[in-house]
């Protein structure tokens, strides 16, 4: 594109003044300078791409020295390529100074370019001179330049990243979040973003589904979205699995994620006498353990005191109240294991059915155990040796006590005693005759043994040899189901 401009200088003698071209028409003429500007292609600033000003004095005397300027603009809101700005100035000007200095000069022209023109830039050039003739000045500019028409279309490539977070190790009774974060790491949108999470055996979420559907829409490069869904496991054991990210541009994106689920396991052993008479305390030992692979959290020990039964003490800091002992064991780590009394006395006879529980966060257990409350009459057996060390050929005396606990008398009540190896019999004594039969003594039944009464017998011995031995008592009578047996220990030496 070009457009050209023209300058006409008239020196004071001169009789007549040069009217502007019809293409350049006086812009403003003051203090005697004329200023001639075009605006190229419209001749209308509004609608041009480019102007050019001129401002010039109207005359000038001869040999004075004067200046002129020309002002390049660019009108428009982008760039002009390429600009050249040629100025032909006259033969009889003398010219003393040129500002910028021209990018090329050739005889009376003078060449200024520039690769570009911004957006609303001006470049203004100064000329100084004086005339040598009494001729008119005429200077002409020209300018060209680029006007470009671009589009640019920008290539993207966005880029989907998904990771996927759950504990490393949870609880069977915990919720379990699934985090997922999907970021588009590229350039350019990403449309329509779904992420699915087929969710492990045994897995759902809070509201039962078995996976996770997650409408992500659009995300703008660099964009992330975060996500939190709460499931649950209903099964213990190591777990894996994967999550996918999707877009509509075929783009996808793996993530996945590891969980242990575990949980504490409470076994309940309870133990105790077999049968206890009335009146007499019966104690009850209960062990829990905790056999899962996660500590057992505020464990608490509960037994309930059996009925025909009243409370008597309790171990381990046990506290009773309503009706039960309660002891707080705290958090028992797996494999280990507690162990706590309780001590009741029993007031009735029949079947005691006793029953304790442990209750710790997401594990319980339960044991039970059954005594048999004997009534009256109550026989008691005790054997004692009163003499315990003894030397090899030395005797000991077993004095063998029968006492009626009851309320009513006992019925023939028999004695058997059964020496251990180590002992021979020297003598026996008691409310029946006794019968020897190799390392067994027999006494007469007794035909009966009032309340609160005893029957006392006694058997004497000599050690024959060393050793830890084991002197056997069993008594019978008419009220007892099955034989008391008691055993009592002596060192010989």
């Amino acid at each position: 594109m070009k457009l050209t401009i023209r300058q006409t200088v008239v020196p004071v003698l001169a009789a007549a003044v040069l009217a502007a071209p019809v293409w350049a028409q006086p812009a403003a003429s003051h203090a005697g300078m004329i200023r001639r500007e075009v605006a190229y292609p419209t001749g209308n600033r509004a609608t041009s791409v480019i102007l050019l000003e001129r401002v010039a004095p109207a005359t000038v005397r001869m040999g004075q020295a004067y200046e002129y300027t020309l002002a390049l603009t660019n009108l428009t809101n982008t760039e002009i390529k390429d600009v050249v700005l040629t100025e032909k100035i006259a033969a009889t000007l003398n010219v003393t100074q040129i500002t910028p200095q021209p990018t090329s000069q050739s005889g009376n022209e003078a060449t200024w370019s520039w690769p570009a023109l911004g957006p609303r830039q001006t470049q203004t050039i100064r000329i100084a001179g004086a005339p040598t003739q009494m001729d008119d000045i005429i200077c002409c500019a020209t300018v060209t330049f680029k006007a470009l028409a671009c589009a640019t279309t920008k290539v993207v490539q966005p880029a989907l990243q998904l990771v996927k977070e759950t504990p490393a190790d949870v609880v069977i009774c915990d919720p379990i979040p699934v985090r997922l974060v999907v970021t588009n790491t590229g350039t350019g949108t990403a449309r329509n973003v779904m992420i699915n999470d087929p969710l492990p055996d045994g897995w759902t979420t809070s509201d039962g589904k078995r996976e996770i559907n997650i409408h992500v829409g659009d995300l703008a490069a660099g964009q992330s979205r975060e996500y939190t869904v709460a499931t649950r496991a209903s099964q213990t054991g190591s777990f894996v699995n994967r999550a996918t990210a999707r877009e509509a541009g075929g783009l996808s994106a793996e993530a996945s994620s590891s969980t242990n689920v575990h949980k504490p396991e409470l076994q309940l052993t309870k133990t105790g006498p077999r049968f206890r008479y009335i009146g007499r305390p019966a104690t009850f030992e209960i062990t829990v353990t905790n056999t899962g692979d996660v500590p057992a959290r505020q464990t608490v020990l509960v037994d309930q005191v059996p009925a025909g039964t009243v409370f008597v003490n309790a171990s381990d800091g046990g506290r009773f109240d309503k009706g039960q002992v309660r002891w707080s064991v705290g958090d028992l780590p797996p494999g280990a294991s507690k162990t706590v009394k309780m001590t009741v006395k029993v007031q009735q006879r029949g079947s005691v059915h006793n029953v304790a529980v442990a209750r710790a966060y997401c594990a319980d257990g339960e044991a039970s155990f059954v005594m048999e409350a004997r009534g009256i009459p109550a026989i008691l057996l005790e054997v004692v040796d009163l003499e315990d060390p003894v030397e090899v050929g030395g005797t000991t005396t077993y004095l063998i006590t029968v006492v009626n606990q009851g309320s009513a008398e006992g019925t023939n009540i028999k004695i058997t005693c059964d020496l251990p190896p180590e002992e021979s019999l020297i003598s026996v004594d008691g409310p029946t005759p006794g019968t020897a039969s190799g390392k067994s003594v027999s006494f007469a039944p007794l035909p009966s043994l009032a309340p609160k009464a005893k029957a006392v017998y006694r058997i004497v011995v000599k050690g024959d040899s060393t050793g830890d031995v084991r002197f056997g008592v069993q008594l019978k009578s008419d009220q007892m189901t099955s034989p008391v047996q008691e055993t009592e220990s002596t060192h010989i030496y």
